[in-house]
């Protein structure tokens, strides 16, 4: 059998296919070895930016594979780090990954393109939630889409499941940019290395800030800002590249970022 996970590496920039003929679902197995492939990422000091996508032309990801499901594989069974598709619970991620969403977008797949910083999408992608229709419910798309996009719309896609369009998803702030099918992965990248040419740590601290602000009050995240109390905020004020910044500002020339 075939590694379900491809990955490509160019310079800072990692680019991870999905790629589980027929449909890309994700078993108990192969979001064990994601969580493994994005920790890495994580931990990669060299890495920058990740772009995300399935194998193929149809499918970006369905989510999980109710034949695994048949064959054993628990619902709540062993996701490994970062729980289901390696992204969505996994800790102190601070670099920037990117959706390239190619196809069929749903279910977990589509939980799974939510846990990127950036969509970009095909003009044939599809989404839905349709784990409403078997019982089941789709948990992290029922915490982050209320947030991402108009409360009455999450739930008319959580509660019907019903399929709708990369335009649609568009509208509602789901997917950031649209584009044609034979040209996503060349825009996918074109996104990664404009991030990957930007400061690293600004990267790190804006995320760090993200996250704390979620369930915060405005205030208290600003306090715990300025008072440094966020380690990726600190580290950013104390580095090589603040000052970096500063000095290509001042020369009228591009700043040239170390990450530390």
């Amino acid at each position: 059998m075939s590694d379900p996970i491809k990955t490509r590496r160019d310079g800072s920039i990692l680019e991870v296919t999905l790629d589980r003929p027929k449909a890309n679902a994700i078993d108990l197995a192969t979001s064990r070895i994601m969580g493994d492939v994005f920790a890495d990422f994580r931990d990669d000091p060299e890495l920058r930016v990740a772009i995300i996508t399935g194998g193929g032309d149809k499918f970006f990801c369905p989510g999980w594979d109710l034949k695994g499901a048949a064959g054993g594989d628990a619902v709540d069974g062993d996701y490994g780090l970062g729980g289901f598709g390696g992204l969505q619970e996994l800790r102190d991620l601070n670099k920037p990954v990117i959706a390239a969403v190619n196809g069929i977008c749903c279910g977990g797949g589509l939980e799974w393109a939510l846990s990127a910083d950036i969509i970009l999408a095909a003009e044939h992608a599809t989404f839905a939630l349709p784990e409403i229709r078997s019982g089941t419910v789709a948990d992290a798309a029922s915490v982050k889409l209320p947030k991402r996009i108009p409360y009455h719309i999450a739930m008319e896609l959580l509660l019907t499941g019903r399929w709708f369009d990369v335009d649609e998803a568009h509208h509602w702030g789901i997917v950031n940019h649209i584009h044609p099918a034979d040209q996503l992965m060349d825009q996918a990248w074109k996104m990664a290395r404009l991030l990957a040419s930007g400061p690293p740590l600004v990267y790190a601290a804006i995320k760090d800030i993200v996250r704390d602000a979620e369930d915060a009050k405005f205030q208290d995240s600003m306090n715990r800002i300025t008072k440094r109390q966020l380690s990726t905020v600190d580290t950013l004020y104390a580095s090589e590249d603040q000052l970096e910044g500063a000095r290509a500002f001042a020369e009228k020339r591009d700043p040239v970022w170390k990450g530390k």
